[in-house]
């Protein structure tokens, strides 16, 4: 196997949210462009300085990241389109290091964003895929709630998960985003609560579905002696790996593509999963969470059910994880739900999470998974990031 360089002197900044709506009338290239803004108004750059973009977004239309740049008056020389749903944020992350480390690029603008109009969901799940188009939704299965139930039942039957052991996540997460002020979801969860809802895909209730919203996500690329000239709080990128379509022999998923990948990811890093302080996962599901959970070391694959009942999964608790609260307390907005782990650990590491902020953390991963078609999602990636040197 080739070894791959180090991501050396390249780092993270200015992590971003514009607070998340639950439906908005405004177009997704409102969203990303308010992104841009805050993104220019946090680091103190002009837009002439941003040489670079990476786009993530389900709901620009006819519009791609060329369009969008003509929209924004911008011309960049280095430009990525990362139409990757839940693995976007990673995967943004590793080519615009790359595109910075290798001088293609200085500054990488990385925005993430979808509007929600009333009916946009409808939309985006009946053209989602070849596959959604042609053997999903004119079945009825409109949407994703039938492939993660199959995936749950799957997981359930095999590795004796049950749904407390699902409600235990989605509490706490409720629990950290409670002190969230970006969070939709702003009622506690009990476990009682969990378990009464309504069924939506059995074994899928109410509670175990992320509910789509409207809002964006975003950060920055840069050298790391830029950086430090501008006096931006940073973070350094220790690994990443990522991975499509994995395991296709696989009869319905369950396992990523994370496990194919996971001894790169802690021997480039020079860490081990014990030195974790804080893990941010793509949440659109519960079952996603324990996957992830295995297939990144923290426990053998069928072990996560006891994991979940040995951790608390609050930010002051045992194995602090998705401090923002993740996408099923917070809400997914389109493509930023890609972005939303890695901004938070962004700001984790930079020691301006606020009220989510974990004590001491020093070391963080997030983790993504995108792109669902029947039985399986396509896309993984993870990254370890380190707390940066001043």
């Amino acid at each position: 196997m080739v070894t791959r360089s180090a991501y050396r002197d390249v780092v993270l900044v200015c992590p971003v949210t514009i607070p998340y709506v639950r439906f908005s009338e405004q177009s997704a290239h409102r969203w990303l462009g308010t992104a841009l803004k805050q993104l220019l108004s946090h680091s103190g750059l002009q837009k002439s300085n941003i040489d670079g973009v990476c786009v993530s977004s389900f709901t620009l239309g006819n519009d791609t990241a060329v369009g969008l740049m003509q929209h924004f008056q911008m011309s960049p020389r280095w430009l990525d389109h990362i139409p990757m749903g839940g693995a976007s944020g990673v995967v943004a992350l590793r080519r615009a290091a790359r595109a910075v480390q290798c001088g293609d690029a200085t500054v990488v603008a990385c925005i993430a964003g979808d509007t929600n109009h009333r009916d946009s969901f409808k939309h985006t799940v009946s053209a989602f895929s070849r596959f959604s188009q042609d053997a999903v939704y004119p079945y009825g299965a409109a949407g994703p709630n039938g492939s993660f139930a199959l995936l749950t039942d799957y997981y359930m039957r095999h590795y004796g998960a049950t749904r407390e052991d699902f409600g235990k996540l989605c509490v706490a997460q409720r629990d950290n985003a409670l002190r969230n002020p970006h969070a939709l979801m702003k009622k506690p969860l009990s476990l009682e609560q969990y378990l009464a809802a309504r069924p939506i895909a059995e074994p899928i209730h109410l509670f175990d579905c992320v509910m789509p919203c409207a809002g964006a996500e975003g950060y920055l690329v840069m050298p790391k002696e830029l950086a430090q000239r501008l006096d931006l709080p940073f973070v350094e990128i220790l690994s990443t790996i990522e991975r499509h379509n994995a395991f296709p022999e696989d009869p319905v998923q369950y396992r990523g593509g994370w496990a194919m990948d996971v001894d790169e990811l802690y021997d480039m890093a020079q860490v081990t999963p014990q030195e974790i302080d804080f893990l941010e996962t793509y949440d659109d599901y519960p079952v996603i969470n324990v996957l992830q959970f295995e297939d990144l070391g923290f426990c053998a694959k069928g072990h996560g059910p006891q994991f979940i009942r040995d951790h608390t999964f609050t930010i002051d608790g045992s194995f602090p994880f998705n401090t923002s609260g993740g996408q099923l307390s917070v809400g997914q907005a389109g493509a930023a739900g890609g972005y939303l782990g890695l901004v938070q650990a962004l700001r984790q590491l930079t020691h301006t999470a606020q009220a989510t902020q974990v004590d001491n953390a020093r070391i963080g991963m997030v983790s993504g998974f995108g792109m669902i078609n029947y039985d399986r999602g396509i896309c993984t990636a993870a990254t370890i990031l380190k707390r940066g040197d001043a």
